[in-house]
């Protein structure tokens, strides 16, 4: 008896970038807000980050929603409704909860369900990550239309009284369609990891550490109220970094990432219209620039001066203001790159949407 012939999904030769969307949260913070908890200036932020203000999300809005603000502006953008998405993919890493994941929700408020969503933690390479999964998803017929979101709430896991990361940081969302194209719109993904690196960014502790706390002040009824208070304080996972580390990593050996992207999207940088890296550092983006020989036609976001770092938020939303700022870049060649914590890193040669 012959097996039968399986059938197999349709497949798209080529995706790109339909529409794009962001939410960027009302509460600003300056360099000098941010000096009342660090011993430091706004002319010391500014010249060894770049950065002017950050966004923050206030108390009663979550990751969920900066999602879906974003996500609803792309489906706008893209022409489509929620309940033509094949996938949802929200790159996140401060999403407070092992489960639901924020992309089911998402999904399901932007009338998605039952299509699949998951959630991708892989920091400030994140959005990357998810161009990458939502190409290979387009192209291989598993999903029409893909969206994919970066998110970030960064400041409900800072110490603002600690140097090495905090005053970097911001909150924000971005977010874009992936969809079927005639034309390629989507370049080959270079992507990877280094986790011998992985104390370069990191967590002060971990859950189970909080929980041991929790416990042992349960079992220690005596201990004041305020003691007890201080101590979970204390042992809340906040973010750190070593800064030289993670500086000298995402100068040297990104620029070379960003270059195979180039490669293998068989462009060369005078190709391009747009750089767009990840919003870490402007002297990090300044020398990858330069490194990668740009030449002066190309437009290179720099958000981070207004937003900060938001980690997986940052390429999308740094590309909706260059959108924004200059639409004459619609239909042209953007190089984009993410890299972080992890250490993880993910580049791509796209069409602007």
């Amino acid at each position: 008896m012959s097996t039968p012939t399986l059938k197999q999904s349709p497949v798209h030769e080529f995706s790109r970038i339909h529409g794009i969307g962001a939410f960027r949260p009302d509460v600003i913070v300056s360099n000098d807000d941010v000096c009342q908890w660090i011993d430091s200036s706004d002319e010391w932020i500014r010249q060894r980050t770049g950065i002017v203000t950050r966004h923050r999300a206030d108390k009663g809005t979550s990751v969920v929603d900066m999602a879906e603000f974003a996500g609803r502006e792309a489906l706008e953008k893209a022409g489509i409704d929620g309940s033509a998405l094949g996938a949802v993919i929200v790159s996140t890493v401060t999403h407070p909860y092992a489960t639901p994941s924020a992309a089911a929700q998402v999904a399901d408020r932007l009338g998605a369900t039952p299509a699949p969503a998951y959630d991708v933690s892989a920091a400030c390479a994140g959005y990357c990550y998810g161009i990458a999964q939502a190409d290979a998803l387009v192209r291989s017929g598993a999903a029409e239309y893909v969206l994919v979101i970066g998110v970030e709430k960064l400041s409900d896991f800072i110490d603002n009284t600690e140097r090495t990361i905090s005053f970097l940081l911001g909150d924000g969302a971005g977010a874009v369609v992936v969809g079927p194209s005639s034309t390629p719109g989507i370049g080959p993904s270079v992507w990877g990891s280094d986790g011998s690196k992985s104390g370069a960014i990191g967590m002060t502790h971990s859950m189970l550490e909080v929980r041991e706390l929790s416990l042992a002040a349960e079992a220690d009824g005596s201990l004041p109220a305020s003691v007890l208070a201080e101590r979970e304080t204390k042992l809340w996972p906040t973010l750190r970094q070593d800064g030289q580390t993670v500086f000298r990593w995402a100068v040297w050996e990104m620029a070379k990432a960003a270059q195979q992207a180039l490669d293998a999207a068989g462009i060369t940088a005078a190709d391009l219209s747009a750089f767009v890296p990840h919003q870490a550092n402007m002297r990090i983006i300044d020398e990858m620039a330069k490194q990668l020989k740009l030449p002066e036609s190309v437009v290179i976001a720099r958000d981070i001066a207004d937003a900060g770092n938001t980690s997986a938020a940052s390429i999308p939303l740094a590309t909706h203001r260059l959108l924004t700022e200059h639409p004459e870049l619609s239909g042209k060649l953007s190089l984009q790159i993410g890299f972080g914590a992890g250490l993880v890193f993910g580049a791509q040669v796209v069409v602007l949407p």
